[in-house]
């Protein structure tokens, strides 16, 4: 097991923060496009259109949640999986302590939030098992990503209006 500098872990946390909380929106948009009524949708066009605007809206209350409490529970999750598993001598108990915290953070709201730490979890060990060195600029370029998808899909919402 190789320990990761701090600081290369806040940079690949942060890009995970904005793939995974993205990714999250858009589920949640296609998933549950009309929270607030029960509205059965007359055709396909009409339920890609609700779905559509609600992903900025998603966007907007999931990703700084995401942000901050996420990168800062993972961080502290692998960190206390590493340590357990440099104690144990088991290289398998990082990835399970890591993700059973993961679990164990992300029932703060029961089910929603617990798929976003899911999907964050797997997102991070993908850009983990990469092993790529990212930059601060690279982190802090990923985070165009959620800020595109949200004026791409508020833009859409404003012409289907007109």
């Amino acid at each position: 097991m190789i320990k990761e500098d701090r600081s290369i872990i806040l940079r690949r946390k942060l890009v995970a923060a904005s793939i995974s909380g993205t990714i999250y929106a858009i589920i949640l948009g296609f998933s549950i496009p009309n929270p607030f009524e029960d509205e059965s949708f007359d055709s396909v066009l009409n339920y890609v259109y609700a779905s559509i605007g609600m992903i900025p809206v998603y966007m907007m209350y999931s990703f700084p949640a995401i942000v901050t409490y996420g990168v800062l529970t993972s961080a502290l999750s692998e960190k206390v999986g590493e340590f357990i598993s440099i104690k144990s001598g088991n290289s398998n108990a990082e990835l399970i302590i890591s993700l059973a915290l993961h679990m164990i953070f992300g029932l703060i709201l029961l089910l929603f939030s617990l798929g976003a730490a899911v999907l964050y979890f797997v997102t991070d060990r993908i850009l983990k098992r990469r092993n790529r060195n990212i930059k601060w600029y690279d982190a802090l370029t990923s985070l165009s990503i959620p800020v595109l998808t949200w004026f791409v899909t508020m833009g859409t919402v404003w012409i289907m209006e007109l």
